[in-house]
């Protein structure tokens, strides 16, 4: 491997190139992330309302996902993954690791873990952009090695798209033929996706939020510092996940999704309008965006859990 970087001169303009480039690779693993999280959503969901025909309206819907706007949707979410600072995505990942935690643990009062899957999407994004950060930080070649990285997610994302738009399209005859090898193993072991799926973002979020903490730190310059920012931070964060329990003991529905949103984006502006910089308060306006269009572009897939 070798970086292009090393055989030209060192303009500063060239080094901007190069590190909105590496934010250009993050963010489009971000997004194939997230993609592949939907597509491995998208078949679980599809075949569970295949399975209840209270349920036929939503499949059909589903179903009738374009592809189009699928593609609109990672690009999208490139972008404002790949503006978005590591500041404000590393606080993006720390409080949805918490609000996961609280939630799982009030599995028994009636929340849904498919659910939670969904809510996770931006997320997701930002947390594995905050991981890529920190492993690669000074790497020697590290706009190769995001090459690598963003080629392989694409990779995932395309077959995993596939896989959804296979299972859409011809699931529902293959399972009655029974003929097809890949939606045999569907019938046989689709049920597994959400534990596959949860497996996956534990280690994942696990490895983000260790790279939020330290790249959050790294700004401080004393212990002094550190502890003005993260004192807030604490109460702000604690003080969202009561408001989260509390609305999570009825039957959400959309309305009070987004309204979570709008709530935990504008904690978020409030603090960081005391404790952060001007551009973190435009970062937080950017993943209040990110946030919105992860949720509208799965609202069906919401209301599939929601009856699930």
């Amino acid at each position: 491997m070798f970086s292009l970087g090393s055989w030209l001169p060192a303009w500063p303009g060239l080094a901007w190139g190069w590190a909105l480039l590496d934010a250009l690779l993050q963010g489009l693993v971000g997004a194939c992330a997230v993609s592949v999280l939907c597509s491995l959503l998208k078949v679980y969901l599809y075949i569970q309302c295949l399975n209840d025909p209270a349920r036929q309206e939503l499949k059909a819907a589903i179903g009738a996902q374009r592809r189009a706007l699928e593609l609109l949707q990672v690009l999208v979410l490139t972008g404002v993954l790949a503006l978005v600072g590591s500041r404000v995505a590393a606080l993006v990942v720390l409080e949805f690791s918490l609000r996961a935690v609280s939630a799982l643990l009030s599995l028994s009062k009636g929340t849904h873990s498919s659910q939670l899957l969904l809510l996770c999407q931006y997320s997701l994004g930002c947390g594995v952009s905050c991981g890529l950060s920190f492993l690669l930080e000074g790497a020697p070649h590290g706009t190769s090695n995001l090459a690598l990285a963003a080629g392989l997610a694409g990779l995932l994302a395309v077959h995993a798209r596939r896989l959804a738009l296979h299972t859409c399209s011809l699931y529902e005859l293959h399972s009655r033929q029974r003929y097809c090898g890949v939606c045999m193993l569907l019938l046989t072991a689709g049920h597994r996706i959400p534990r596959l799926l949860r497996k996956a973002l534990v280690i994942t979020f696990t490895v983000a939020d260790l790279a939020a903490v330290s790249l959050i730190n790294r700004d401080f310059l004393s212990t002094a510092e550190a502890i003005r920012f993260w004192t807030p931070l604490t109460i702000c964060y604690t003080l969202l996940v009561i408001y989260m329990q509390e609305e999570q003991r009825p039957s959400a529905g959309g309305q009070a999704v987004y309204q979570t949103v709008l709530v935990r984006m504008g904690g978020l502006f409030i603090l960081l309008l005391t404790v952060g910089r001007w551009t973190d308060i435009l970062h937080v306006l950017l993943s209040l965006l990110g946030e919105l269009w992860c949720l509208l572009r799965a609202g069906v897939l919401l209301e599939a859990c929601r009856r699930q």
